[in-house]
């Protein structure tokens, strides 16, 4: 009897929180054509419910949202010593804001509408850091 060998590949998982229905309903197709798992949530208070945490090895994280925002999350976050690497994705261009976030330890703060080249590139960066 032989014993074959099982090469079990996992998909990094993307947690995608951002309460525009449009962008949680278009990137995670571009993540997923780009070999990532996805989890999406409206909220950062369902992402901190859901079981997607533990599994997340990066999180894309909208700025300013209804009750808690995306700096509010990575706070919540840091509290519960959960590493999480962050990209940061907001409508408003504002480049103070975006390098006080990536100096709390964001790995990038990307403006909407953003090339799909210069995201693969953050996440790139954020399995590097995981």
């Amino acid at each position: 009897m032989s014993v074959e060998n099982v090469l079990i590949v996992t998909r990094p998982m993307v947690a995608l929180v951002d309460d525009d229905e449009s962008v949680r309903e278009s990137l995670p197709d571009l993540l997923k054509e780009f070999g990532f798992a996805v989890c999406a949530f409206a909220s950062a208070e369902a992402y901190l419910a859901s079981d997607c945490v533990q599994q997340t090895h990066c999180l894309i994280l909208d700025i300013a949202m209804p009750g808690m925002s995306g700096p509010d999350l990575q706070r919540e976050l840091t509290r519960r010593r959960q590493p999480i690497p962050i990209i940061f994705i907001t409508a408003n261009k504002d480049d103070t804001l975006r390098r006080r976030l990536i100096e709390q330890g964001a790995i990038d703060c990307l403006f909407k509408p953003f090339d799909e080249t210069v995201l693969l590139d953050a996440l790139h960066a954020a399995l590097r850091v995981k």
